[in-house]
């Protein structure tokens, strides 16, 4: 037990060392900002299309599940109001960051994991080349703009897939769904929405850049960097979704 703590303390010190190392890089602006460019093509353009779809599909669920709920029980229109606000509120930012965990957090680990063990960030601090500002800012600064932006997009499809399939397959009517949309929306729940992602992004780029920069054991810990950095995003995803509902979401009470 007192081991399993000590290797615990022992982590979440190099957690921290790295974040911290990452904060004083930012002032070394011209190492970092090609590979931020790239790194948010490649978080956010890339993974458009993957988001696009599970924000389709999680509408359209989430519409046929609230008419099974609410037929012949309750007024029809209030379809709108369920599937707006559990899309914003919850469905799109937590799902949407599921799915880049497991996309975006491996494909980090899995990269930096395999420089770390074939030398090539001891290369680059051997030549004096800042390898936190190189490798770890960019993927912090692309999780941290990114995320939210796809959760936008995301919301923004779910919704639209909602209403479709809501007058498509009853006679709710799109005044009747926008009415609603309406009722109960709130311009902090989008706002709740966004920083909510915003974290979300941070923490999976956060979680793959540190267990792949530290990733020791050759090919076979670069496949334990990859699973450990989607298991640990995972995890602290639905801890950080209960934490920020527990606390965020008092701030629109």
């Amino acid at each position: 037990m007192v081991t399993v703590l000590e290797n615990f303390f022992t982590e979440i010190g190099k957690y921290g060392k790295l974040l911290w190392w990452s904060v004083l890089s930012i002032r070394d602006f011209s190492t970092y900002y090609e590979n931020t460019i790239r790194r948010m093509k490649f978080i956010g353009i890339q993974s458009l299309p993957i988001v696009l779809m599970t924000g389709a599909f999680m509408g359209m669920v989430e519409s046929v599940q609230v008419l099974y709920s609410l037929q012949n029980r309750a007024p029809l229109y209030l379809v709108g109001s369920i599937v707006t606000e559990s899309i914003i509120l919850e469905l799109g930012p937590v799902l949407t960051a599921l799915i880049l965990s497991g996309r975006v957090g491996a494909s980090i680990a899995a990269e930096l994991g395999t420089m770390r063990v074939t030398e090539q960030i001891d290369a680059l601090e051997v030549m004096a080349f800042n390898p936190i500002a190189f490798l770890i800012v960019p993927v912090l600064i692309a999780g941290l703009v990114m995320v939210p932006v796809l959760t936008v997009f995301a919301d923004v499809i779910g919704i639209l897939s909602g209403w479709f399939i809501s007058i498509l397959t009853t006679d709710l009517s799109t005044a009747e769904f926008l009415k609603g949309a309406q009722r109960f929306f709130i311009p902090w729940d989008l706002t709740y929405g966004i920083i909510k992602s915003a974290v979300f992004g941070f923490f999976i780029a956060a979680n793959a850049a540190y267990v792949g920069f530290f990733t020791e054991g050759g090919a076979e810990g670069v496949g334990r960097s990859t699973t450990r950095s989607v298991v640990i995003s995972s995890v602290m995803i639905l801890i950080l979704d209960y934490l920020m509902a527990q606390f965020l979401l008092k701030a629109g009470w």
